[in-house]
């Protein structure tokens, strides 16, 4: 688990393509270095989010590390684009005593997005990003949580109909602590929506499934009718 406060900023050393078995499993290897603050209590086996997709350490040393990346997560991310030279965002894997300043993130990554426009706003920029997979867009909501590259933003808009994406806004701090500030326009990020949402709709799924069923517990029933009362006051 992770918080989405981007702790560090790692820099690629090594992007190693393999077909063969070894420490970081079938497929590829990333080593990350230029992060002291990652390895001052690094172990093997550790969590961490580069760019917000949760992989383990399979090897270290006082100058950098190196993580596995399994075929399903170079599909899912933008990870096999990451070349020598190439920043990533760093976070290790939340601990007991530290605040939780971002929003509850997995580290497991939804979909890819492109950026569609970068938009200067005084000293802030805002982001238009389309994801690749756009049935996540039902789960942005206009200022919801969202990981980008692992960092935890506030969405400020988001378009179902025309441009099938959302949008963000990056303050001068942030701009000086992620990476994605320093992307261009068609530039690819890592996108994982709040997991609250997910959890949502399974739930409702499954409720609507029993109700069919007649088996529509009386409590959720209720609070589903509540809702639906609500809303249609404040729509008269």
């Amino acid at each position: 688990m992770f918080t989405g406060i981007v702790e560090a900023i790692g820099v690629v050393k090594e992007f190693i393509e393999t077909d063969t078995s070894d420490v970081g499993g079938y497929g590829s290897s990333i080593v990350i270095t230029e992060c002291p603050l990652i390895l001052e209590d690094a172990h093997l086996g550790d969590s961490i989010a580069v760019n917000g997709t949760c992989v383990t350490i399979t090897d270290f040393n006082s100058t950098d590390f190196k993580v596995g990346v399994a075929p399903e997560t170079l599909r899912r991310t933008n990870l096999g684009e990451l070349r020598p030279g190439h920043k990533v965002n760093l976070e290790r894997a939340v601990a007991g005593h530290v605040r939780f300043g971002g929003h509850f993130v997995q580290g497991h990554i939804d979909t890819t997005a492109t950026i569609l426009s970068i938009t200067p706003d005084g000293n802030a920029k805002t982001f238009w990003f389309q994801p690749r997979d756009s049935s996540v867009l039902r789960f942005i909501v206009e200022k919801g949580f969202i990981a980008v590259d692992g960092a935890s933003l506030t969405v400020i808009d988001v378009d179902e109909v025309e441009r099938k994406a959302f949008s963000v806004m990056l303050i001068s701090y942030t701009q000086d602590r992620i990476v994605t500030s320093k992307k261009q326009v068609g530039d690819t990020v890592n996108i994982e929506v709040d997991l609250m949402g997910k959890l949502l709709e399974k739930q409702v799924t499954l409720q609507i499934e029993n109700q069919l069923k007649g088996q529509l517990s009386s409590t959720l029933g209720g609070l589903v009718e509540k809702i639906v009362d609500s809303k249609l006051q404040q729509l008269k």
